[in-house]
């Protein structure tokens, strides 16, 4: 079952990260009930494990929300069949939260206390709007520093999207592309040679390309990946089926630990991390007086009430409100 949840998943064209959160949940809804077949059970079956998700383990909304997501998948999808239970279950109300923003000096200061690839990286997602995923993903064909622009490919919700290259790290990110030109220059001439991965079916569309420059990822592994690895997402994913050597891009958690890393050495009073340069972004150019649909633009937003949460964190221009306390 579990595999054809997995080729359902695919032919749907979902990401492998919400594969696998799927693949998960379902394990876990099997398991509460004693490994019982997911066709004997129900609604009741259904409310008793969220019921325990939210009582027993004090799950949030998104969690709970994101746990009935991957059983609706179940029934509606692999199992085929009729929900007609689906409406009386209790959806969970996911409440809204004020995003943790970072000042330009606090920025600047957990910036300084990083070093190395990681900072770069950082630089990247403050001054893109980059998630962590879509920064380690980037591949040097969608870097232009002529134009200063970053080209998104499958982000969140498979859509690609521009945005800017902050004129500052221009020459760091140059410097980069040249060490990892050198590194792609002797993974070529090993034996047998260490290959980019391509996503989806461009392997067999270009048998070359994973050799070739512009495929490259900015930011390489330092290991390299072989073809017996264990890791069977990744390996689907690249479509290994002869003896090679991958190098994959950085893992996210480099980047995330140097950021909780640097937030500490800084000082910084707040829960700060990755995805906080993120919402920095995009408070400091609503600040500066950019347009609120080019900041929707440039984070990849479907909608603009979803870029509209940042305009709770302003405290100056023309949404500011000024404190009467400031006249006693």
């Amino acid at each position: 079952m579990l595999a054809e949840m997995r080729q359902t998943a695919r032919m749907r064209h979902l990401s492998p990260r919400t594969e696998e959160q799927y693949a998960s949940w379902i394990k876990r809804f099997i398991r509460f009930h004693g490994l019982r077949h997911p066709g004997d059970l129900g609604a009741d079956e259904v409310r008793a494990f969220l019921g325990d998700l939210a009582t027993v383990r004090g799950a949030a909304a998104s969690t709970l929300t994101q746990a009935l997501c991957a059983i609706v998948f179940l029934y509606r999808d692999v199992l085929r069949r009729p929900l007609p239970w689906l409406g009386e279950l209790p959806r969970p109300r996911k409440p809204v939260r004020v995003p943790v923003v970072l000042t330009r000096d606090e920025v600047r200061a957990v910036l300084a206390a990083m070093g190395g690839v990681p900072r770069l990286v950082a630089t990247l997602m403050y001054g893109g709007g980059l998630r962590i995923s879509e920064a380690v993903r980037l591949r040097v064909k969608d870097v232009d520093l002529a134009r200063g622009e970053v080209v998104v490919r499958r982000g969140k919700g498979d859509k690609d999207r521009r945005t800017v290259l902050p004129r500052s790290a221009a020459e760091l990110v140059r410097a980069q592309l040249e060490a990892v030109r050198a590194q792609w220059s002797a993974d070529l001439a090993a034996r047998p040679p260490v290959v980019t991965p391509l996503p989806g079916a461009l392997r067999r569309k270009y048998p070359m390309a994973e050799r070739e420059w512009a495929w490259r990822w900015v930011f390489p592994a330092t290991r390299v990946m072989r073809s017996h690895s264990r890791d069977a997402r990744l390996l689907a994913e690249a479509e290994v089926r002869s003896p090679r050597q991958w190098r994959w891009h950085l893992h996210p958690t480099v980047v995330q630990r140097a950021v909780r890393a640097a937030v500490a050495a800084a000082g910084i009073g707040k829960h700060a991390g990755c995805h906080t340069l993120r919402h920095s972004f995009a408070t400091h150019l609503l600040e500066d007086g950019y347009d609120i649909r080019t900041v929707q633009e440039l984070l990849g937003h479907r909608d603009v009430s979803t870029t509209m949460i940042y305009t709770h964190v302003l405290n100056r221009g023309g949404l500011g409100v000024r404190s009467p306390a400031e006249e006693l």
